[in-house]
């Protein structure tokens, strides 16, 4: 069985489909999303209707929970509070359903997805420390935990102490398990622009972040001409 782990599409289309199309030629199994579908970008409703289309078991974000008025936005940084404001304007209610219904966590047999933490996923903080990756080991039922939200891809292990790296490709060792953080399809923060996913291989135990070129001009243009921050639309081309 191969999953594709898909994180933080946020409402960039040009990316999420370019991703999708790679993800078809290997033949996923399933499509698993760490949530962040809309926030920052100009196609949220594309976004949703085609991550439904997939069939692919999503969990709930902070932008997505900002869309909805579930998280306060006070804090957000003004290109991303204006972004969720206009993206508010933009969803249908059946979009508004559709991420009210998402969960904080999805569980499988032997792997678990969620946006932020495993240890507090309603309160979307970050893992940047060993310590953070200890509380959500804590809680960890199985081998792997997917995770997005820093939009930076990062492999934290159970080991004694906990360690961890930047590797693209990890194979799973017996008896450890594996905070996996997949970057980012439509936002990269990581100096990279390319369009990020991972691909979960269970019979080889593997994991690999893939990276895909994508046409970034047009989705900066999509930005601009939306309205949104320009700043949103600039940081595709850095991956910042």
């Amino acid at each position: 069985m191969k999953y594709a782990i898909l994180g933080d599409p946020h409402a960039n289309l040009d990316a999420l489909e370019t991703v999708v199309e790679a993800t078809r030629k290997e033949k996923v199994d399933g499509y698993f999303c760490v949530g962040d579908l809309v926030g920052y970008g100009a196609q949220p409703c594309e976004c949703i209707k085609l991550i439904r289309e997939l069939k692919c078991e999503t969990v709930a974000g902070n932008h997505d929970h900002a869309a909805l008025g579930k998280t306060p936005i006070e804090f957000f940084n003004p290109d991303a509070k204006s972004a969720v404001e206009w993206t508010r304007s933009k969803l249908s209610p059946d979009d508004t359903k559709y991420l009210d219904s998402l969960p904080y966590v999805v569980e499988k047999e032997d792997f678990t997805v969620a946006h932020a933490t495993l240890h507090t996923p309603q309160f979307f903080e970050y893992i940047q420390t060993i310590f953070d990756a200890q509380l959500s080991f804590d809680v960890l039922k199985n081998t792997i935990c997917f995770l997005g939200h820093s939009h930076v891809p990062v492999n934290f292990f159970d080991t004694m102490p906990i360690s961890y790296n930047m590797e693209a490709k990890v194979k799973l060792q017996k008896g450890r398990r594996l905070l996996c953080n997949v970057g980012s399809v439509g936002q990269p923060r990581d100096g990279n622009p390319r369009a990020a996913w991972a691909l979960y291989d269970v019979s080889k135990r593997q994991v690999e972040i893939r990276r895909l070129e994508y046409d970034i001009a047009s989705a900066a243009r999509k930005f601009i001409d939306a309205g949104l921050p320009r700043a949103n639309a600039e940081r595709l081309f850095l991956g910042r």
